[in-house]
């Protein structure tokens, strides 16, 4: 494609830099606007300048991926509602065996999940249940945050629907997701396994020194159990009732009336029974004698006279209340069970059958299926199926991510039409060759230099056609391998750095700001891994691809 005329270059060039210092920084001090707010800014800015019309700018929107974005959003939002996400938090948990096996379990759950619900949710969804467990056990959150992280990333690259630029390639190359989840897996799978090493050799002796403290203190913790269970633990713990609750009356009422013919009088001192138990927090005695003597006052022998005097003009009317309370005792629970069985049922029942919606959208995409309209029907089966007002599920999906992307689309489409694109792949494309390993090599770094620079999205938008027509050229084995070539390094490169990827600042931002258990992953300790973990992993990766 020739060059555009030089106003336009310099008038897209302008356009494109705002829409990446924005998108890069979205809280740059001269203009802190975000990043949805600076895509559409980038877009504006490409028809306000001419270098695009308005219907090549609305004809630059990728509807398919639009959908198959929302669709898998709802879906999440589903699954969540459906405990998907904690029960994946309780079994980081579920018979630890310490710090090495936690980090390892938090690599797995963390790169299959990403792959199959998109690793953001992933990240935002397990990054508190991470940080619990880590101060429950009193080990160092950092290893686990990064082992968090980085098998996000790399685990999503197995999946078309595991992260947005999957999306767009699944979509622009119209591969079946079958041959992409298989063309990845084995490069994914090593990916996952190297990383662990990676984090072991580099946190070695901080997790087993972390490990032995938390030996030293098992005691402490066995001793100390209900208060961590009920502050650090997924699950909801609840603590002893209260004096004054309806369990306690209740109990106050069922020893009341297992008391003996000759405590019938006794009905009215209930009362004075509770507030005995409310400033003694003793055990509940349902001895008459109990009772009697600690009433040895005047008044209180006064008042027992006066019930024995009345007893027998009270009795047919208080054992007409006991069988009433015993009646009544006999029946609430049974009628409480019942509703609280039938709810549980309900809630099974609901929970299945968005786990097999889920798997049915799984297999459709396995089949061949449209995956943005697959996507889109499994959505909306699940909100038939909750047979309730969607709103609050819609309300959950993030459309400032849509509108970015549909921002991004006509910002990196006007950079298309200066033509700058084209020239510099013009300069490239002899030496990033994928027939030969020097020209994979090449055209892995230049992936992974834009991807940190550009994003990973923006990389795949820009170079995606032109490597897959330059590999056309070749084969159509090498135009496939292309595309998932640029699959695995855009998404492996946002392990590079902190900004390399939104998963990445996910965890950062979640971790700061998870009540009472905040804690700061700093830019630096992520480079000092991200840079051997990124090298190894793509490399590795780059030989398995197929």
């Amino acid at each position: 494609m020739a060059m555009a005329p030089t106003v336009k270059v310099v008038l897209g060039s302008i356009a494109f830099a705002i829409f990446w210092v924005l998108a890069v920084f979205p809280s740059i001090p001269f203009l802190p606007v975000g990043r949805t707010a600076g895509s559409l800014l980038g877009a504006m800015l490409m028809v306000v300048f001419r270098v695009l019309t308005p219907d090549q700018a609305f004809a630059a929107i990728d509807l398919p991926i639009l959908g198959l974005l929302f669709g898998t959003m709802v879906v999440s939002v589903y699954l969540e509602r459906a405990d998907m996400f904690k029960y994946l938090g309780k079994l980081l948990s579920w018979k630890s065996k310490g710090a090495k096996d936690l980090l390892c379990r938090i690599s797995v759950i963390s790169a299959i999940s990403s792959a199959l619900f998109t690793n953001d949710t992933s990240c935002v969804v397990l990054t508190e249940f991470i940080l619990k467990i880590t101060r429950q056990q009193n080990l160092p959150p950092h290893p686990f945050l990064l082992a968090l992280a980085s098998s996000a990333n790399i685990g999503s690259s197995a999946a078309p629907i595991g992260n947005p630029q999957n999306l767009v390639i699944a979509v622009q190359s119209k591969i079946a997701f079958g041959s992409f989840v298989f063309g990845i897996l084995p490069a994914m799978l090593v990916g996952v396994v190297v990383n662990i090493l990676i984090l072991m050799c580099m946190y070695w002796k901080l997790l087993s020194s972390a490990q032995k403290d938390e030996e030293d203190a098992t005691a402490e913790v066995v001793a100390d159990g209900d208060v961590i269970s009920h502050r650090f633990s997924p699950a909801t713990m609840s603590h002893l009732s209260s004096v004054n609750s309806p369990e306690w009356n209740s109990r106050l009422e069922s020893v009341n009336m297992q008391s003996s013919p000759n405590m019938s009088g006794q009905v009215n001192h209930v009362e004075t029974l509770r507030n005995r138990i409310n400033s003694t927090e003793n055990e509940i005695h349902s001895d008459s004698s109990s009772v009697y003597d600690s009433a040895r006052n005047s008044s209180a022998s006064k008042e027992i006279t006066n019930d024995a005097s009345s007893q027998k003009r009270d009795e047919t009317v208080s054992s007409r209340r006991i069988e009433s309370m015993d009646r009544s005792r006999d029946l609430s629970p049974m009628q409480f069970s019942s509703g609280d069985f039938a709810t549980k049922w309900k809630r099974m029942l609901w929970k299945s059958c968005v786990y097999l919606v889920t798997i049915g959208m799984l297999i459709a995409f396995f089949l061949g299926l449209n995956m943005s309209w697959t996507a889109l029907t499994a959505a909306l089966a699940l909100v038939v199926l909750d047979f309730k007002d969607a709103q609050p599920c819609f309300e959950k999906v993030s459309y400032s991510l849509l509108i970015f992307f549909c921002g991004m689309f006509i910002t990196v489409d006007g950079l298309n039409k200066t033509g700058i694109p084209s020239a510099l792949w013009d300069f490239m494309e002899p030496y990033a060759r994928i027939d030969h390993a020097a020209g994979i090599v090449i055209l892995a770094l230049v992936i992974l230099v834009l991807s940190n620079f550009a994003s990973n999205v923006p990389t795949v938008l820009l170079l995606g056609g032109r490597v897959a027509a330059s590999a056309a050229a070749i084969s159509a084995a090498d135009e496939k391998k292309a595309w998932l070539i640029l699959a695995w390094v855009s998404t492996v490169a946002g392990n590079l750095s902190l900004l390399g990827s939104a998963a990445n600042l996910i965890v950062c931002e979640q971790a700061h700001r998870a009540p009472h258990f905040g804690y700061n992953l700093s830019f630096w300790k992520h480079l000092k891994f991200g840079v051997p973990s990124t090298i190894i992993i793509t490399a590795i990766g780059l030989t398995l691809i197929r």
